[in-house]
């Protein structure tokens, strides 16, 4: 089995839970690590302790022992950090979405995504969430054609990083670009097309307003509504709420045909449920059809070693294992610098449409992906 040799650029809170996740694929590990803040450093050399930690992001690159690069640094340093690499060593990327923050920089993503020569996998973890990926994989089936997908988020407001990077929408993208990118990518996916219409409701209504960073207050959303149309009819929407952490379940799915209804019903991180409640929740997935009418509820439970490596229901180490086959030769990024590109361009059309009330036609903007 050839050998899957990291350079990691970037070990906070989600480049730790790549470290769990590598360590549990087989072939794989960690060469060196590129992280600046001590903190992060420091548990980061605890995880991996044979790994050499590495001064700048070119150290990790030219590293003669690293066969492949995972990007999970602030959102607003990826495209940069892929532009560096680009110019020193073409080395297979995981990068974590989004693929860049600001709508200005969509030239500069053409460029790369032109030139680069080796694969890039963008990290939509969702699609890997194995209820998720069973209704993805049934949907078809159980709703004889898709005409309205729903996805619900209810969940616990945003976690402090390094430097409250996530604090302000121009270092995260904002709140449907830094957290939705995923939802939309699964739209897409499950729609099998591209978006043509956004429309959006969004705004910052319970959470971090009394918080203060250098002055300034807080400006990221905490709550919206989404409604997306596709090439093919489909309609699709988002319901988002951040301070909704005493939910059951944290994301809830549903996609609706003539033939009936299909959903998944997946529960937030373990490590966040009350002790005094038992066992977390298990994830469905729910087949209800119209005729005869009567819902079928599967358990979808993940594996407990793997469920422990991370806060994404498994999805992660899925991913990893995807990703290994494309470092070794084996097999295409599963999801592309495109798929990853339009999702964060729906993301801003949405901040968009919010900000403006108005609706957005994808074919007028200028920093989706070309046709």
């Amino acid at each position: 089995m050839a050998n899957v040799s990291f350079g990691i650029i970037g070990c906070g809170m989600m480049g730790q839970e790549h470290l769990r996740n590598i360590a549990l694929v087989p072939g794989a590990r960690v060469a060196a690590i590129f992280e600046p803040d001590p903190g992060m450093r420091q548990i980061a050399q605890t995880m991996v302790p044979d790994a050499v930690f590495a001064a700048s992001v070119a150290e990790v690159v030219q590293n003669p022992d690293v066969t492949c690069l995972l990007i999970a640094s602030p959102n607003f340093m990826h495209l940069g950090q892929l532009q560096a690499i680009a110019a020193i060593r073409a080395l297979p990327i995981l990068c974590e979405k989004p693929l860049f923050t600001d709508p200005a920089d969509a030239p500069a993503l053409a460029a790369l995504r032109a030139s680069y020569p080796a694969p890039i996998w963008v990290a939509m973890e969702y699609r890997y969430m194995p209820p998720v990926a069973h209704l993805i994989r049934e949907a078809p089936k159980a709703t004889g054609g898709i005409k309205m997908l729903t996805i619900r988020e209810h969940r616990f407001p945003f976690l402090e990083k390094v430097g409250d990077w996530n604090r302000f929408n121009r270092n995260s993208g904002g709140t449907l670009v830094e957290k939705c990118c995923h939802f939309f990518d699964l739209m897409r996916l499950i729609a099998g097309c591209n978006p043509v219409r956004i429309m959006a409701s969004a705004g910052q209504s319970v959470n971090h307003l009394d918080e203060r960073y250098g002055g300034e207050v807080p400006d990221i959303w905490d709550n919206g509504y989404v409604i997306v149309d596709f090439e093919n009819g489909l309609r699709a929407m988002l319901e988002l709420c951040m301070f909704a952490e005493g939910a059951r379940y944290q994301e809830e799915i549903s996609a609706v045909g003539p033939l009936g209804k299909i959903e998944c019903l997946v529960p937030g991180p373990g490590r966040f449920w009350p002790a005094h409640l038992g066992e977390p929740p298990v994830p469905q997935v729910v087949v209800s059809p119209r005729n005869p009418k009567g819902p079928h509820v599967l358990e979808v439970p993940v594996d407990p070693r793997i469920l422990a490596a991370g806060d994404h229901n498994g999805s992660t180490y899925y991913q990893h294992m995807g990703f290994a086959e494309v470092v070794r030769g084996t097999a295409a990024p599963e999801v592309t610098l495109e798929d990853g590109w339009w999702a964060v361009a729906m993301g801003m059309a949405a901040q968009q449409s919010a900000a403006t009330g108005m609706a957005v036609d994808m074919n007028t903007v200028d920093y989706a992906p070309s046709r």
